[in-house]
This record gives C-alpha cells, structure tokens and sequence, in this order.
C-alpha cells in the first residue's frame, strides 16, 4: 500500500457501518423483530419509571435500583439500537469517528453500570432477608443515593481507556466496520499496529467487572440461602425465596448473552461473522425488554398498579 493511501486512513473522519455482514438482503426482514423489541424495551421501561414515581408505596430501594436499572437499559439501548435500524432502513451507514467513540464509551460504560446495580439489588435481598429490622436504617435515601453514584463513577472510570486507546491507533487498513455499532473488538481489528494492549484490557475489564460482581452477588445469596434455610416452614421459605426470583432472573438475562457475546467475539475465529453480529444484537435487547417484564410480571406492587391503570382507563 502506497504511503499517501496509508495517511488516508490514520486518523479517519467517518466508519463505515455494514450493518449484519452477509445477510443485507435481509436487513428490512431483521429490522421487524429489532424494531419490535426495542419499541417494547422503550415503553415497558418508561412505564416501570412512571409507575415507581406516581406511587409513593414504591419508593423504596429495590425500586430505586430498579429504575437505576431502567434508566440504563434504556440509554443502552438507545445508543445502538436507532443506528442499526437507519442502516437497514435508510442505508445511513456513516458514523463519525467522535460519535463512534462516543457510542463506544457509552456501550462499555453502561454495561458495567448495569452489573453494578445488580450487585446493589443483590445486597438490598440480602439486608431484607438477612437483617429485616434493619433495612430501613441501613438502606437510606442517602445511601441509595451513594450506592448509585459510586455504580456510575467505577463504570464511568473503567470504559474511559477504550474510547482513548482506540483513538491512539493508527488506521490505515480500511474505515468499514463489520457491525451495526462501533463495537470495540470490530474497530480495533482495523487499527494497523499491534491492538493486544486494546484486546487484554477488554478481556481485563470483562472478568473484573463479572468477577467482581459475580462474586459480591455469589455472598449475597449464599447467605440469602443459609438464611432461607432456617425459616421454619416450607410456605415461608418459598415466599422468602420468591422475592428473590425476579432479581436472579436480571441476572442471568444480563449475563449470559454478555458473556457469550463478548467470548464469542475473541475466541469465535471459525463462527460465521453474521452470527457474531446477531448475538451481539440480542444481547443490546433481551435485557431491555426482559426487564419490565420481568418486574412487572413478578413484582406485586407494579403488577397491582398497572391494573389500576387499565381498569381506570377503561371506566
């Protein structure tokens, strides 16, 4: 490659986004399923938002953390989803090279947030089963407050070092990213200089981030269950464990595809490109829209009064 096509790529002003490699003569057909998730994510979260503000009832922690949770599901969401269906749509495949450092950032950063708060739902199960008179004095507005802040700046600070390497390589392979948003692994692959510093931290900030978290959520229900254990009855500790459910169920919509995902991605060399890019899209929706169904379905409160909703609609 000649010297002056090498410079036209260092420091590129705009990606090119394919959208799902291999399968663009089915773009419109995908984007049906897409659309209609993320439609169902908007308005499912929105509404788990609006409930927990109008109903005094509901403001407690674990419906704080909810909302924390909702909030973040839906900024994840929002910061992929729309590109992708303008690709498929309208063949709006340019990104700017700041927008996509910016959709990078918010990706990593949003998804540790996420796994944040669910360590911070995990403890609010372990002080209401495990120390219930002292739930309200240890689990404040304040400390709520604190818990969210310090969930914000850890995922803030760890997603800083993707945008900043990422902007440091030189680029003089090509400006088309095999994707439908700037994932990091897919735009560092078009870097022309040795990526390992870009790949080992992404690997790096995956197993601290589930490591961590996993593990603080691995004590909390460890001691959830001893706890369980020792209630007298069997009606009591199904009901005990019932409240947990819904949380457990966050969980594993959060963390499998993420992990699969991401595994896939690094470790995947013989997986069709295309299959890549699919999961990597559910992973952006089945959390959003597993979410307000999954609280809404299990939570009584939400469920109680979004019958209110419909019944006083339909009077």
């Amino acid at each position: 490659m000649s010297e002056s096509n090498r410079t036209n790529f260092i420091n590129p002003s705009t990606f090119i986004l394919l959208g799902i490699p291999g399968l663009e003569a089915a773009h419109i057909w995908i984007s049906i399923p897409f659309c209609a998730m993320y439609a169902i994510a908007v308005l499912g979260n929105f509404t788990i938002l609006f409930i927990v503000k109008t109903e005094q009832s509901l403001h407690e922690p674990m419906f704080y953390f909810l909302c924390m949770l909702a909030v973040s599901y839906l900024v994840m969401s929002t910061s992929t989803i729309p590109k992708m269906l303008s690709i498929f749509w309208f063949n709006s495949r340019e990104i700017s090279f700041s927008a996509c450092l910016i959709q990078m950032y918010f990706v990593h950063s949003l998804s540790g947030m996420e796994s944040g708060i669910l360590v911070a739902m995990a403890f609010d199960r372990y002080v209401a089963i495990c120390h219930p008179l002292r739930h309200s004095m240890t689990l404040t507005n304040s400390v709520v407050a604190k818990i969210g802040l310090a969930v914000v700046l850890r995922s803030g600070i760890l997603a800083l070092p993707y945008p900043f390497l990422v902007r440091q390589w030189p680029y003089c392979r090509t400006n088309i990213i095999p994707h439908f948003y700037c994932q990091h692994i897919a735009v560092v692959k078009l870097a022309c200089t040795d990526i390992r510093i870009s790949s080992y931290y992404g690997l790096f900030d995956l197993l601290f981030v589930i490591g961590m978290d996993g593990f603080f959520i691995a004590v909390s229900y460890t001691q959830i269950l001893r706890a369980i254990f020792r209630l007298p009855t069997k009606d009591a500790r199904l009901k005990t464990f019932g409240t947990c459910i819904s949380h457990l169920c966050a969980i594993s919509a959060l963390y499998v595809p993420d992990v699969f995902s991401s595994l896939m991605f690094r470790f995947g060399h013989n997986v069709p490109l295309h299959f890549l890019v699919l999961i990597s899209g559910v992973y952006h929706m089945v959390p959003p829209v597993l979410h307000p169904i999954i609280y809404g379905a299990r939570t009584k409160q939400i469920r109680g009064r979004l019958l209110q909703l419909f019944t006083h609609n339909d009077t």
